[in-house]
């Protein structure tokens, strides 16, 4: 696959001005950031956890071939073959020749070096034309020129010698060939090795309405509705904007110019080098030239916003540009204040410096991604950059943190070094997603981000996705970067310099995982430690899934305790139905960590390999009361199961003395013991015992792990005749925490009273438990709030609770309180307002309300595009609108996928959102025959949907009379 050598990694691409300027700072100490150890070896076991999240997020939404098979049927007469990532390796040239269209991947005959691109944009009409030149090298004599394109009408086309003859060559024919979203020049000669060509398009397009290529969005200003157009590229839409190269192996320079109305201002990856004003009132910007990138990673957009701007230390002049409103408002200083200390921090973490001359930070009103990492122009949807202070909760400025922090580490991971192709995608996403943690840390130390946080929102959340029977091993041929497993859990990095290594070796350029395996290894053998780490780590990413590992004590005189591990699935007669796929013997190597200890005591913790099905350990003294604890800080990527009277030792000391056991423990064991009994691995029983020790849980973690537990219980209970009997067990292992913690004290007049960190979420995390099953004091409180909200029209609602009263208040008051809140979210200006009184709207137990307001997010302009998915998905939350979102669903089915289909983000997270509370057999059947009916347009995403209801069917045939019956006579109830 690779066509790109040294020279071209280091030559002409490198010769503009601001390439040239890229500096190696010296590893000087004042420069350094020291790492503690205790956050390498964090480092360490995280980074692949974080990769799981994106190479997941990667198979459920980025299936390439479904952006081929849409743009096939869109075109008519196109192949429909799935869309194969692994090039014809060999570089099989006579084979591409025939009829390289053909072929889903670009032949390797042609390499670009340098686009000049002009386009001339028009926001009366949302039109604009386009001029592309291309030079491009030829790499093996072909006769054709063939570029991705799509949407765009060719208007001339001409190619160029560049050579000792220059001039201009025949074209014996060209055509679009859609199956494929190309267009294909075929040459009277060949274009001759290592020479230039350049080839000159001409070409006219539409500024869609739908969110990729390049799009329109509006706002409303002072009354007016507002219009920009913007650009979205990942992973395969820059071919809608211009005719290109489009993979993200074909990096090249880009010298952009916008031509438009003098009353918009344009913005691209780079600065404005000239801008000339016509006598027409329109106005020409040429941009600077960029270093070499991928086409994805190019940008623009035209609108009529304002900006802030700051500058850091070395000269990078940061500005946020959003609408006026929000600027004067001062929304956007909290994300232009967190990315200047970002660049300094990235800055001196990876020892490279930030390569180009600005960043800036667009706010859009509508966007398929939360963000979007442009070198040089990060577009971020509103509600993750605009922060009100007064009115923003503690977890909504948590989120549009971790989204600036993702989307600033990205213009190194990613931009600067890129996958050679998408089935590693995850070494540019897995890293930003890690430093989602380790740069939050950084930002805001007592938020214990990077040490807690990690585990139970990646962590468990990813897990539970990795346990499905439909995972797969990250490194497949072709397309699906699926699941990465880490196990680096044992690796203690005293330093940060393989990332330099790492950055430098490939800036400007591509990488694969291997490139990244092998500079993992120098770092080890830097350190005296002959440890191949492609070798271990090739048995957790060519395997799907990851196991879990079962500790059976042995009651006898030698101390011995027997390990076992196999493929965790939630689905275990999956491994009956396909025993070509399950029966294989997957095995791992498995650094477990272990300790022993009672009620007064813990071991120091020993570390076993587990590399076979079965082996028998001696861990030292074991007395019959002691209890045996595994992966110690939940440091490995796997589950620990225990024999059951292990069980009741570990249960037993979370009653007595629960701090014996860290924080990440015992919200490991939570996590754990829940999904281990969901998948039939351990009674029913055991997890509804565990949390009878949250009453003397002091800290959020393990509160915040049980949560997410209960909730995904609760879902499949919720709408049984026997509901009342867990919500009131729920209820009475949260009321006595919930009194004691109380409420966050009302707002006074232009006062914000903010607890420490800590207290704010745990106490948001019970008083959301009391809320939601029910408690009548917290019910009472909502209401209380809402309508000392409604009489004084002041509202004096914490931030950090607005949600839960807001949701809690429609749901038990009248349709007055409902059009108060519809009144409110029209009315208000702050956008993270606006998510939280839309969502409120949801919670209603009116279905005459519930129906209206899903007609309404689709049928009007009231509602955002973006939000529409958000409002399905949350009106099928609430067990009084799951049939209504359900019904909505499919009978609007055409609408939503022709809107967001290929937005495959916001596709798979619709279907999966609106059916993973389906659990009965009548929903079951109705989406099979949907699926059916809809001839699958989502395969993938709709695929695992069938599996997560057979899945909740399954568990109530199996287990929800063996939880009731417990709950009758269990004296907790």
């Amino acid at each position: 696959m690779g066509i790109e050598d040294n020279n071209m990694r280091n030559g002409r691409g490198l010769s503009d001005q601001w390439a040239d300027s890229m500096v190696v700072r010296p590893r000087t100490t004042e420069r350094s950031i020291t790492v503690h150890k205790k956050l390498v070896l964090g480092f360490a076991i995280s980074i692949l956890t974080l990769i799981v999240v994106t190479a997941i997020a990667v198979l459920l939404s980025v299936r390439f071939e479904e952006c081929a098979g849409e743009s096939s049927s869109r075109g008519g007469n196109g192949s429909n073959a799935k869309f194969n990532g692994s090039r014809d390796g060999n570089g099989n040239h006579k084979d591409e020749e025939a009829q390289p269209w053909r072929h889903l991947r670009l032949p390797t005959s042609l390499r670009p070096r340098h686009y000049d691109l002009r386009l001339s944009v028009n926001m009366d009409n949302f039109t604009f034309s386009g001029e592309v030149n291309i030079e491009f090298e030829c790499v093996n004599s072909t006769k054709f020129i063939v570029l991705h394109m799509d949407r765009l009408e060719v208007e001339k086309v001409a190619v160029y010698s560049d050579n000792k003859k220059p001039g201009v060559m025949r074209i014996h024919r060209q055509f679009h060939y859609p199956g494929n979203q190309v267009y294909v020049i075929a040459l009277h000669r060949e274009l001759k090795p290592m020479r230039t060509y350049k080839v000159n398009i001409t070409f006219d397009a539409e500024i869609e309405s739908e969110l990729l290529g390049f799009f329109r969005s509006s706002y409303m200003l002072q009354g007016e509705r507002r219009y920009m157009a913007v650009t979205q590229f990942s992973p395969t839409h820059a071919r809608k904007a211009f005719p290109c190269f489009d993979e993200p192996i074909y990096k090249a320079t880009f010298r952009v110019s916008l031509r438009h109305d003098a009353s918009y201002l344009s913005l691209s990856n780079m600065p404005v080098e000239a801008s000339i004003s016509d006598d027409d009132g329109w106005v020409t910007n040429h941009f600077s030239r960029t270093p070499r990138m991928s086409t994805y990673y190019l940008a623009w957009a035209v609108c009529n916003f304002t900006y802030r701007e700051v500058t850091t230390e070395s000269g990078v002049v940061i500005r946020l540009y959003a609408r006026p409103n929000a600027i004067q408002s001062g929304a956007g200083d909290y994300a232009l204040h967190i990315t200047k200390r970002l660049l300094q921090f990235y800055e001196d973490y990876f020892k490279v410096k930030y390569s180009l001359p600005k960043l800036d930070l667009l706010a859009v009103p509508k966007h398929p991604y939360a963000a979007m990492e442009n070198w040089g122009l990060s577009v971020f949807v509103e509600q993750k950059i605009l922060l009100d202070p007064e009115v923003s909760s503690f977890s909504y400025q948590m989120e549009l943190t971790m989204v600036v922090v993702h989307e600033i580490c990205h213009q190194w991971f990613g931009d600067l070094v890129t996958p050679v192709w998408w089935e590693d995608v995850w070494l540019k996403e897995g890293f930003a997603h890690f430093f989602e943690y380790v740069g939050t840390d950084f930002l805001f130390p007592k938020w214990n981000m990077e040490k807690q946080r990690f585990l139970t929102d990646v962590l468990h959340e990813v897990m539970m996705l990795d346990g499905l029977a439909s995972s797969h091993p990250i490194s497949q041929e072709v397309y699906d970067a699926t699941d990465i497993d880490r196990v680096f859990d044992w690796i203690a990095y005293k330093k940060v310099g393989y990332w330099y290594d790492y950055l430098m070796t490939h800036m400007y350029s591509n990488a694969g995982r291997d490139d990244l395996w092998n500079k993992l290894t120098e770092a080890m053998q830097k350190e005296g430690k002959d440890i191949n780490i492609k070798e271990v780590m090739d048995c957790w990413t060519l395997q799907m899934g990851y196991p879990v590992v079962t500790i059976s004590k042995n009651y006898s005189l030698d101390h011995s305790v027997t390990i076992t591990q196999e493929h965790f699935v939630y689905d275990r007669d999956a491994k009956i139905r396909d025993p070509d796929l399950f029966n294989r013997s997957l095995q791992w190597q498995i650094p477990l960590t272990l300790a022993v200890g009672n009620s007064t005591y813990k071991s120091s913790e020993v570390i076993l390999w587990i590399s076979n099905k079965t082996e028998t350990h001696k861990v030292g003294r074991m007395d019959e009361d002691m209890w045996l604890l595994g992966n110690i800080n939940q440091t490995g990527y796997f589950r620990v199961n225990y024999d059951l009277h292990n069980w009741r030792l570990l249960i037993g000391q979370l009653m007595t003395n629960p701090e014996i056991i860290s924080v990440g423990n015992r919200a490991g064991l939570i996590d754990d013991v829940f999904n281990l009994a969901r998948a039939g691995y351990l009674p029913q029983n055991v997890p509804l015992q565990i949390i009878c020790y949250l009453p003397q849980e002091r800290e959020f973690l393990p509160w915040h792990a049980a949560s997410r537990s209960l909730y995904q219980l609760d879902k499949l209970l919720d709408r049984t005749e026997d509901y009342s009997l867990f919500s009131d067990y729920v209820l009475k292992q949260v009321a006595s925490k919930y009194h004691k913690i109380g409420w966050p004290l009302a707002l006074t007049e232009g006062s914000i009273i903010q607890a420490s960190y800590q207290t704010e979420e745990l106490q948001r995390e019970v008083i959301m438990l009391a809320c939601s099953f029910g408690n009548k004091h917290c019910h009472r409180q909502a209401v209380s709030l809402i309508s000392d909200w409604i009489s004084s029209n002041k509202n004096r609602i914490p931030p950090n609770v607005r949600d839960i009263v807001y949701c809690t208040g429609v749901s038990l008051m009248d349709e007055d309180v409902w059009e108060f809140i519809w009144m409110k979210f029209h009315s208000t200006t702050a956008i993270s307002e606006k998510k939280v009184l839309l969502e409120a709207l949801t919670c209603s137990d009116n279905g005459f309300l519930l129906n209206r307001l899903l007609n309404l997010s689709l049928s009007s302009d009231l509602v955002p595009d973006q939000d529409v998915i958000d409002v399905i998905i949350h009106v099928g939350r609430n067990p009084h609108g799951r049939h209504l979102a359900w019904r909505y669903f499919r009978e609007k089915w055409d609408i939503l996928n022709s809107r967001y289909g290929e937005a495959l983000f916001m596709n798979s997270k619709l279907i999966s959102g609106v059916t993973e509370f389906l659990n009965t057999e009548t929903e079951l059947n109705e989406l099979k025959e949907f699926i059916q009916i809809s001839g699958g347009g989502a395969g993938p995403a709709l695929a695992r949907a069938v599996e997560i209801v057979e899945a909740n069917v399954r568990w109530h045939s199996l287990y929800e009379r063996q939880i009731f019956q417990w709950l009758r006579k269990s004296p907790n109830g």
